[in-house]
């Protein structure tokens, strides 16, 4: 975001117990087409204030908090910046769609239900999308907070669409797109591991039902969490159904931090006229570093969560 360009101001805010932890920024239609402007939550934040995501960073300026995106819609561009297209590669194109926030139709400090609209680039809107987002007290064994998080795309056409990503227009391993969560840079690299695997190459395509993110923001070192630590954080993604659980993980980690769902990681995902698709996630926001022994109990107190 350059000096001249307001900060955007958050529509609503999540509060547990009274305590702010994540902004929902609903009014982003100003912003340049690149970045194909969406709906988001930003900044996010442990119960300590330390944020735990980042919007609109240098190195992708198209990533935006936690937000749900697609970067192959029939051919548009959801997800912002540039397109890989198969033989060429990273491309830039006029091909950005947007999001548009239509309404809220629930909203309570610790729960907000949103209507969204995909629009294409030619002005046709393709998806609505509901979006439900709650803020629990974490489980009394960890602490912390719990986001719950659930989408349903509805394909408003009369035709089938294609959900695809760069990896089904021939990019190896860029399956991204759906959930989305963008953590902040750190000189401290991240930590990431499943019940099975360790680091970025392991972890990445794989499937689980849980994902530890272990992160470090230095700008809060002054901000101390429950546990006495300053400016460690741990993310714990827990999908919230046995069909969000069949979609592999996209994870990053040396290019940038930032981890994923994938709805279309090797072929485009059909979406027949009239019918829609929903996804469900749960992410335990906590100060400190979680233990990776305490991690399977954590998860399943969190998927337990009413």
């Amino acid at each position: 975001m350059t000096a001249a360009e307001p900060e955007p101001t958050p529509e609503a805010t999540l509060r547990v117990a009274g305590t702010p932890v994540a902004d929902h920024v609903t009014d982003v239609g100003w912003w340049e087409p690149t970045l194909a402007p969406r709906p988001h939550l930003h900044p996010v934040r442990t119960l300590a204030g330390v944020e735990v995501t980042e919007a609109r960073p240098a190195d992708h300026p198209w990533h935006l908090g936690v937000f749900v995106a697609l970067q192959d819609v029939e051919d548009c561009n959801f997800w912002g910046g540039r397109t890989f297209v198969r033989g060429q590669g990273p491309t830039w194109r006029p091909d950005h769609g947007s999001v548009r926030h239509d309404r809220w139709t629930h909203r309570e400090a610790d729960a907000l239900t949103s209507e969204q609209s995909w629009i294409s680039v030619t002005g046709e809107t393709v998806i609505g999308e509901t979006r439900s987002t709650r803020a629990l007290p974490g489980p009394a064994t960890t602490g912390g907070w719990v986001l719950d998080y659930a989408f349903t795309l509805r394909n408003l056409t009369s035709r089938d669409l294609d959900l695809g990503s760069p990896a089904t227009n021939g990019k190896v391993g860029g399956g991204y797109g759906g959930f989305f969560w963008r953590a902040p840079l750190s000189s401290t690299a991240p930590r990431v591991f499943t019940a099975t695997a360790e680091g970025e190459e392991a972890v990445h395509t794989t499937r689980s039902g849980w994902l530890a993110f272990l992160g470090h923001h230095p700008s809060a070192d002054d901000l101390v969490g429950e546990d006495g630590t300053s400016g460690d954080y741990t993310l714990l993604f827990v999908p919230a159904d046995e069909r969000t659980a069949e979609d592999p993980w996209f994870v990053r980690i040396a290019d940038y931090p930032g981890v994923g769902s994938s709805l279309a990681p090797e072929h485009p995902l059909r979406l027949p006229a009239g019918d829609s698709l929903r996804r469900r996630f749960r992410v335990l926001v906590l100060d400190g570093h979680l233990g990776r022994d305490a991690c399977p109990a954590a998860a399943r107190r969190v998927a337990d969560l009413p």
